[in-house]
């Protein structure tokens, strides 16, 4: 089973009242979402740098969910961030989604609702082609490079 403090990192995102599909649940597809959210928030804050600048950008190149519980609005989420790969030109996280039972304790209450993966690819910015990592990015994401990786 995967826990909170498996992730050296806890994203806050809040559920938004369109993420609700006609189910009333939040639609699979808005889970992405929440990984891109994470994913690019965090790297902003652990850089200082607003990551969408620099001459290198990150791409999505492959994702995958699986789906464990449901969210609904207005579920607050942490999202679990850690790298199972750090390569010369790509990034793969490893995610989680936890929904906050408890919000006065939010960092302690926290029930498994998906995991999944992100793979990012550095490519030049204007060219699109294959580049090395920027070092700044490189930097932080060393920070969450799984044990053992």
């Amino acid at each position: 089973m995967t826990t909170q403090q498996e992730y050296p990192v806890l994203w806050p995102v809040p559920t938004r009242w369109a993420d609700n599909d006609h189910y009333g649940h939040v639609n699979n597809v808005t889970y992405y979402s929440y990984f891109d959210t994470a994913v690019n928030a965090w790297l902003m804050a652990a850089t200082g740098t607003d990551i969408r600048e620099l001459p290198a950008i990150g791409v999505v190149a492959q994702t995958s969910c699986q789906y464990l519980g449901s969210l609904s609005f207005p579920d607050q989420l942490r999202v679990g961030l850690r790298i199972s790969r750090l390569g010369r030109s790509s990034i793969t996280y490893e995610l989680a989604i936890f929904r906050v039972l408890d919000n006065a304790n939010p960092d302690e209450t926290l029930e498994l609702a998906a995991t999944g993966s992100f793979v990012h690819v550095y490519v030049d910015r204007v060219s699109r082609k294959s580049v090395e990592i920027p070092p700044v990015i490189r930097t932080a994401a060393a920070t969450l490079v799984a044990a053992g990786e």
